[in-house]
């Protein structure tokens, strides 16, 4: 059972201006980043389930994205909400509860807020184990914004909040992966494999060791779509040479484990 912990969705009449409205240097879409369109890739690359990361750049639109990602789950997505730091705790807690919200996307590149920011730190506290998290991590911008994430902050957050589902994307460091991988690797972190524009960007010697080293059972599978496409990051993980049961693990086994969702993979 193939789960994407990681793609973006918009309602239809907004989606083409959402995926220019922030460009990330050097990248292409591949997908339109509609419902119709996620579910196409879907059915081409064999993914069961994806997961629908909503963002809000604005806390103004917290409580809308809420909405939309709660409405996207079905028994084939499933709805990753929003939260901002410039909304009261109560406020965010109460958005998610309202739309039976259970795990959250961060994106301090978009959202203008840092992974150390204290008034996340509060958010994330209020999370418990409850809200599960995935968050990008690294570069995409300019040198300001690439400030607001990085391989050490996650370090930071995880050891603060050890009961937090807390994923990485980019293997916990998009363009930085020696520091992801110096301070992340074997840590009590879950890293996703996202890395557009394709896995194939890197040596799939260096990613299966790094798997290896941080095991599969804390590794998770992302495609970043519509960024890229999902059957050939699918193809580049079933590529790397790991076991059978490894494969299985990153694949959709280890994001089920930490969602709550059956699947014969989960270890």
């Amino acid at each position: 059972m193939i789960i994407d912990a990681h793609a973006h969705v918009w309602p239809d009449q907004i989606a083409g201006p959402a995926l220019t409205a922030n460009p990330v240097p050097g990248l292409v879409a591949r997908g339109d980043g509609t419902v119709g369109g996620l579910a196409a890739d879907m059915a081409a690359s064999g993914v069961a389930l994806s997961c629908c990361l909503g963002i809000a750049n604005q806390a103004r639109q917290v409580d809308r994205v809420n909405e939309f990602v709660a409405g996207l789950t079905t028994e084939n997505r499933f709805g990753f909400g929003t939260v901002h730091v410039d909304l009261s705790v109560e406020d965010n807690m109460a958005s998610l509860n309202r739309h039976g919200v259970t795990a959250v996307k961060l994106h301090p590149l978009f959202q203008d807020f840092g992974l150390d920011d204290p008034r996340l730190w509060a958010i994330l506290d209020a999370f418990g184990s409850d809200i599960a998290v995935i968050t990008h991590v690294g570069a995409g911008g300019d040198a300001r914004t690439n400030s607001l994430s990085s391989p050490r902050m996650i370090a930071d957050i995880a050891k603060q909040f050890p009961a937090l589902r807390l994923m990485a994307c980019h293997f916990g460091g998009y363009k930085i992966l020696d520091d992801a991988e110096e301070m992340l690797a074997g840590a009590d972190v879950v890293l996703e494999t996202s890395w557009p524009p394709s896995l194939k960007t890197l040596r799939p010697e260096r990613v299966r060791r790094l798997i290896q080293k941080h095991g599969a059972e804390r590794v998770v599978f992302g495609s970043d779509w519509p960024m890229t496409s999902p059957a050939e990051e699918i193809a580049a993980i079933e590529a790397l040479g790991l076991s059978d049961s490894d494969t299985k693990s990153v694949l959709g086994g280890t994001v089920a484990r930490v969602l709550g969702i059956e699947s014969p993979w989960a270890r």
